[in-house]
């Protein structure tokens, strides 16, 4: 396992990061740092043998925050920010349909599980009624709270 990251490279987060229980000193469920943050990686290791950590320190939120490779790009990479992240709540703000069939009603919720940022419009994957669409921005709509 080799790391695509290492000690002071630029490297910024692709989602927020909140505390899951294991940063000290902050509530669980606290945001430590956004996404988009840009940080400098201080160390990695690895997890359960299979998961390398990087040690990034976000330099303007004054924050050592342990992040894994997919959370991360180059700091140098062009960077979409996107509407939507990892876990948010959104409608279809259309109705969606694969090869002409209907697949997704307008209005429809579901749950973002990923970010495609390789095209623009960038895109999600969504979860809608236990099946994964890729859907572009734009065919979704911000939901206020949980369904």
């Amino acid at each position: 396992m080799k790391p695509t990251y290492e000690f002071g490279d630029r490297v910024r987060v692709i989602r927020s990061l909140r505390n899951d229980g294991t940063f000290p000193g902050k509530a669980r469920g606290a945001m430590l740092v956004r996404k988009g943050s840009i940080g400098y990686v201080r160390e990695w290791g690895t997890f359960l043998q299979d998961n390398i950590i990087y040690q990034v320190h976000f330099v303007e939120e004054d924050c050592i925050v342990g992040c894994r490779e997919h959370e991360l790009v180059s700091g140098e990479a062009p960077w979409i920010a996107g509407q939507f992240q990892f876990g948010d709540w959104v409608s279809a703000a259309l109705p969606l349909a694969i090869n002409g069939e209907p697949v997704v009603t307008e209005g429809q919720v579901g749950q973002i599980m990923d970010e495609i940022r390789d095209f623009e419009p960038m895109a999600y994957v969504v979860l809608f009624e236990g099946r994964l669409f890729r859907v572009p921005e734009q065919a979704l709509a911000p939901r206020v709270c949980e369904p």
